[in-house]
């Protein structure tokens, strides 16, 4: 991904990513963030991921086909700052990483570029897709005789 590529974060996605790190409590979260439209709009979490107190283990390998613009991941300590791992983790990922910590709020989060400089992302307000066809909604109205569940 080249830098400058990004214009910002979801505001959705960052929310998501503070939620599923204070749900991740005491342990890390992490994930990989994925660009649409020049928009960080999706978390990427790799299977075998491994998350304790004290780090978040990504298996890169895992991951498919695709680039990445970053990562994402929690300190529940509240220490926003890069460790040694993290900057090696951001020098492979991408150029875009936030760290998340307690209150998990949209003031508690940092993003850094891929040699742990602060960089300013813009959080946008952004309407997404829900990626569905309009004639599936019109499937399960329950003219049609295709469908899951327990129906007649």
């Amino acid at each position: 991904m080249r830098k400058g590529k990004v214009r910002g974060i979801a505001r959705d996605t960052l929310h998501f990513i503070l939620e599923a790190s204070r749900s991740s409590l005491p342990v890390e979260f992490a994930g990989l963030l994925s660009v649409e439209d020049d928009i960080i709009s999706d978390v990427l979490i790799l299977p075998g991921t491994e998350n304790s107190r004290m780090s978040a283990l990504v298996r890169l390998y895992m991951l498919p086909n695709m680039s990445v613009a970053g990562s994402a991941h929690s300190h529940p300590s509240g220490d926003l700052r890069p460790s040694d791992p993290d900057l090696q983790f951001f020098s492979r990922t991408g150029d875009y990483h936030l760290i998340v910590g307690p209150p998990f709020d949209e003031t508690s989060w940092v993003c850094y570029d891929r040699s742990g400089k602060r960089r300013d992302l813009a959080v946008l307000d952004v309407d997404f897709k829900d990626g569905f066809d309009d004639t599936f909604d019109d499937d399960l109205d329950g003219s049609s005789d295709a469908g899951f569940g327990d129906g007649p």
